[in-house]
């Protein structure tokens, strides 16, 4: 399904103002009307990415397949490219149909869809917006989903990321044979579980920032992440600040924020 570009309607309510077809007051309202697009169950932030620098992302989990297809539409009248996180199979098979230019990561439970083409894998990203890169850590194998979801958000900010997996702290020279990789890079997303460590550890060796994603991978004195999050906001690492437990989205769109500011301003 193609959708064509839409113009700028808060120019063309501005021009029509000008010409006195309404009131300042009306103008204001209507403006408002139009950075918002209401239908049932979603009302879609059509003006994001003008106010945040990157358009509104869309949380699946619990949505019904046409309450999200909307969501989809309606953001692609504005965006070449819209990210649905925490989405399940049968959600993605629904969605397929009506959008054929998507990219599905089963494991990282993201799904990006292009407007007018299918959107790049993470590594073969053509036209990144900034030269900044951000690597996506993780403690184990075991994190690899939170990990993914990291390295499709990135994709979908069109920021520059490496994967580097399965380098925690119970075998710490798999991570010193990489830390010459890591101190190259613009910010750093690290995702761990258990005890938590492991974003101390490359704190204390980068001058990036780190941002910490805690996971629930682990046995029952875990709490389900809460030992890691807890560990992870008791750094003694200056550079590390920590997202929620399991949000491999957050932590990569902080770390993204964090380096498209700071290149845009270079």
């Amino acid at each position: 399904m193609t959708l064509p570009k839409s113009e700028s309607t808060v120019d063309h309510l501005i021009e029509e103002f000008k010409k006195g077809n309404f009131s300042s007051l009306e103008l204001g309202q209507r403006i408002l009307q139009a950075s918002i697009a209401s239908s049932g169950a979603m009302t879609i932030d059509l003006e994001r990415k003008k106010r945040c620098g990157f358009p509104e992302v869309i949380y699946g989990a619990g949505k019904s397949n046409d309450a999200i297809r909307v969501g989809i539409e309606q953001l692609l009248t504005q965006h070449e490219e819209v990210l649905v996180t925490r989405v399940v199979p049968e959600q993605v098979r629904a969605l397929s149909e009506w959008f054929p230019f998507h990219r599905w990561n089963h494991m990282g439970r993201t799904l990006r869809v292009g407007r007018d083409s299918t959107p790049s894998a993470p590594d073969e990203i053509e036209h990144p917006i900034v030269s900044g890169r951000v690597a996506v850590v993780s403690a184990g194998t075991t994190d690899e989903p939170i990990a993914l979801e990291a390295v499709e958000t990135l994709a979908w900010m069109k920021i520059q990321s490496c994967l580097i997996q399965d380098v925690g702290v119970a075998g710490p020279y798999r991570l010193l044979a990489r830390v010459p990789e890591l101190q190259q890079m613009s910010a750093i997303v690290c995702v761990a579980g258990m005890e938590g460590a492991l974003p101390s550890v490359i704190g204390g060796h980068v001058g990036c920032p780190v941002i910490a994603v805690p996971t629930s991978v682990g046995y029952g004195a875990n709490f389900a992440g809460l030992s890691a999050l807890l560990t992870m906001i008791n750094s003694c690492a200056s550079n590390i600040a920590v997202v929620n437990i399991d949000s491999g989205f957050k932590g990569a769109y902080m770390a993204g924020l964090i380096v498209s500011r700071a290149f845009s301003r270079t």
